[in-house]
C-alpha cells in the first residue's frame, strides 16, 4: 500500500511539473492537509462524545436493560451465545453505535465484541458462524441517524445535511438483509 501511495504522489508531482502547475499543486497539498486535520479533529470529537456516552451507559447498568431489549434480536441471530455472556453487551454497544451512524466509535466496540466471541470459540483460530454474522452486520452497519455524515455535510456548508437520513437507512438496512440472507443461504448449502 505504501508503494501505491508513493507512486501516486510521484505521478502527481510529475504531471503538475509537466503542466506548469507546480505552485497550484503545492498549494493544494497544504490545503488538503489542513482540511484533513480539521475533519479528523471534528470526527475525534464525535467519537469521544459517543465513547463517553457508551461508558456512562455501561457503568449505569442501562446497557443491560438495552441488551435485554435487543436480546430477542441478538438471540435470533446469535443462537450459540450463552445468556449472560459479555459478548451480548459488546454486540449491543456496537449495534447502537452503528445505529446512530458513529462508525468510528463502533470500531473499538466491534473489536471488543470479536474478542468476546473468540472466548466462545472452541477451535481457537477458526472463525465461528456467530463471528461471521457479527462481521456481516457490523460491515453493513444499519444506521438510523448517520450523525457523522450529517456533521460532515453541515461542516462543509450543505443546505440540507439531514437529507441523507432516509437513503442511508434504506441502503444500510437492505445491504444488511441481503448480506445476512446470503450468509444463511451459503451456510445451509454447505452445511
Amino acid at each position: 500500500m505504501n508503494t501505491i501511495w508513493v507512486l501516486l504522489i510521484v505521478i502527481s508531482i510529475l504531471f503538475s511539473f509537466l503542466n506548469g502547475r507546480l505552485g497550484e499543486f503545492t498549494k493544494s497539498i497544504f490545503e488538503g492537509a489542513k482540511s484533513a486535520v480539521e475533519v479528523s479533529l471534528f470526527l475525534l470529537g464525535i467519537v469521544s462524545l459517543w465513547l463517553g456516552i457508551t461508558k456512562i451507559i455501561e457503568d449505569s447498568g442501562l446497557i443491560h436493560r438495552l441488551s435485554g431489549f435487543f436480546q430477542y434480536f441478538v438471540r435470533r441471530l446469535f443462537k450459540n451465545i450463552p445468556g449472560k455472556h459479555p459478548a451480548i453487551t459488546s454486540i449491543t454497544l456496537n449495534f447502537m453505535a452503528n445505529l446512530f451512524g458513529l462508525g468510528n466509535a463502533a470500531t473499538p466496540l466491534g473489536i471488543k465484541a470479536m474478542q468476546d466471541l473468540k472466548t466462545l470459540n472452541p477451535e481457537g483460530e477458526t472463525i465461528t458462524f456467530e463471528m461471521m454474522v457479527f462481521i456481516v452486520i457490523n460491515t453493513a452497519s444499519i444506521q438510523l441517524i448517520p450523525f457523522t455524515v450529517i456533521g460532515i455535510l453541515a461542516d462543509y456548508g450543505s443546505k440540507d445535511p439531514s437529507s441523507i437520513v432516509l437513503p442511508t437507512l434504506l441502503a444500510t438496512f437492505l445491504s444488511a438483509v441481503f448480506a445476512l440472507s446470503l450468509l444463511f443461504a451459503v451456510r445451509r448449502f454447505f452445511k
